[in-house]
């Protein structure tokens, strides 16, 4: 039992004290883009880390996108959709995102070499992450379930 507790213990603090890394991706436009840059503006985030062969990612993107303007009322942040896509698939996951709309409301990244993913010990898709406006992770959960979008918004409304 106090294995276990410690187990526990030593994952909340690496969740708490992890930080948005700066590593090099590429934007919607094919240009460079430092990760690092995201914390310029101040505001908090979401970051989910999907693929186009992922359903629940495009459904947990879609959802949040559905609910950005009502979630926009209420707090002040962004979200930031980072697509890990190899290379052979990356000009697919470019058009995907344009498809559905979500450039104009999503920060879209391309992580086709997994360095950003490596850098945020992101073992799987769907992937999130609500970051605060210092760049510090304070929540994170994988998997989606319908609805379970709405606890992003709740931990949004706490910073």
């Amino acid at each position: 039992m106090k294995r276990l507790l410690l187990c526990l213990a030593v994952l909340v603090s690496a969740v708490a004290a992890a930080q948005v890394p700066s590593v090099t991706v590429e934007t919607v436009k094919g240009e460079s883009f430092d990760t690092a840059d995201l914390l310029k503006d101040g505001k908090p985030m979401i970051i989910s880390f999907w693929s186009t062969s992922c359903k629940p990612c495009i459904h947990e993107l879609d959802a949040i996108y559905d609910a950005l303007p009502d979630w926009q009322e209420e707090v002040d942040f962004k979200v930031v959709a980072v697509s890990v896509d190899n290379s052979r698939l990356l000009s697919k996951a470019k058009s995907f995102t344009q498809g559905r709309g979500w450039g104009d409301d999503f920060v879209l990244l391309f992580d086709k070499n997994e360095d950003f993913k490596r850098a945020m010990n992101v073992a799987m898709v769907p992937h999130v992450f609500v970051v605060d406006k210092k760049g510090k992770v304070v929540f994170t959960h994988t998997s989606y379930v319908q609805g379970g979008e709405t606890e992003l918004l709740e931990v949004l409304k706490k910073l």
